[in-house]
């Protein structure tokens, strides 16, 4: 079967995964049903009423349920991806907890969980908790070991040249003309995530010309940013309102031209000038002897040599990468990005002690 590349298959997102070919998706990103829906109807302190979410496709009879229908969309998904691939799901407290189990128990490995922040969330009305002002993220391979796509220096452009953290401060609702609307004013999709969310997620584990997918498609959201970065996606969706809003939002999208110097997000760290961390024992940025490094929580040391290796705490001896490996058990390290230097009480990035020394020699 030909992939059906940017279209909206209509239909049930299950039975439509597994009708298409194995091994041919480069990501998903799930925005399932939370199963969330209000008790009983909320008001504001004003006495108006809180548009919840209160669709028939959020409605399961039990967690049993709930669960049943997570492990069948999941293992459909798992069977689309490839193995290089990567999966982002996004839920509330409601839903996450489960989802991330079952997608352990599917053999899925576990890269990061991302907490999206919002800047005005809506507050408790009912003053009986705390106001729920995030949303978490899932991103992980199809396994152990797994090969993936990670754009770790566009998340470093996005967050003015510093490592990208785990928690997105971002805002907290598709608004002004990013909101679909129907023709009485009111929203299309109860659940529409901001196009903010969804660059972010597209940039840092997809190149120019991946296949994304959405088998919860809603809006379009993830279409939408698909076009714009280049990206093919395919949506799966059952409710055709959500179908007609999303087609006709997309197709309004007139994407700048692709010319791969400029949609080229790796080409920044090939530019780099390469600078060996002898070079800065060498120019006295680092003391041997005198200065330690430090893994970020402090809890992991190192003694610098005169010839550049590191003796770990519990005696292992190494270059900054193959100790920082050592630290992480085996597991891939970059050396300038796990050690730290103390200064003033303060832990500086062996990375930014690099780019120092590139800025004040002259190489970039």
């Amino acid at each position: 079967m030909k992939l059906p590349l940017n279209t909206i298959i209509k239909g049930d997102s299950i039975e439509t995964l597994r009708s298409l070919p194995k091994n041919s998706i480069d990501l998903v990103f799930a925005d399932p049903p939370y199963n969330l829906q209000l008790q009983n109807e909320l008001h504001r302190p004003n006495m108006t009423k809180v548009d919840a979410v209160n669709d028939n496709w959020d409605k399961f009879t039990s967690f049993e349920a709930y669960d049943k229908f997570t492990t069948a969309w999941l293992s459909a998904v798992k069977r689309v991806l490839k193995p290089t691939s990567t999966i982002w799901v996004i839920g509330s407290y409601h839903n996450i907890f489960r989802v991330g189990t079952i997608m352990q128990n599917l053999g899925f490995w576990t890269l990061n969980d991302v907490i999206w922040v919002k800047n005005n969330p809506m507050p408790n009305f009912r003053g009986t908790r705390f106001a729920n002002a995030h949303e978490t993220l899932i991103w992980a391979s199809t396994g152990k070991g797994a090969k993936y796509t990670f754009n770790y220096q566009a998340m470093k452009g996005l967050n003015n040249e510093k490592q990208m953290r785990s928690d997105w401060w971002l805002h907290p609702l598709a608004t002004g003309s990013e909101r679909l609307k129907d023709e009485n004013g009111k929203k299309v999709h109860s659940t529409q995530k901001p196009e903010s969310l969804l660059y972010r997620v597209i940039l840092a584990s997809t190149e120019a010309n991946d296949i994304i997918l959405d088998p919860f498609f809603g809006s379009g959201t993830t279409g939408a940013v698909a076009k714009r970065l280049h990206r093919n996606w395919i949506g799966i969706e059952r409710e055709e309102k959500y179908i007609q809003a999303a087609k006709k939002r997309i197709d309004a999208i007139q994407p700048a031209p692709f010319d791969e110097e400029t949609f080229n997000i790796k080409s920044k760290k090939k530019s780099a000038p390469r600078v060996p961390f002898s070079a800065l024992l060498e120019d006295g940025y680092i003391q041997a002897g005198q200065e330690m490094l430090f893994s970020r929580d402090k809890a992991k040391s190192a003694k610098i040599k005169p010839d550049a290796r590191l003796i770990t705490a519990d005696g292992f001896e190494g270059s900054i990468h193959q100790s920082a490996k050592h630290y992480m058990k085996g597991a891939p390290s970059n050396g300038w990005e796990h050690w730290y230097i103390k200064n003033n009480g303060n832990l500086i990035q062996l990375d930014e002690i690099r780019q120092r020394y590139r800025t004040e020699k002259g190489l970039i």
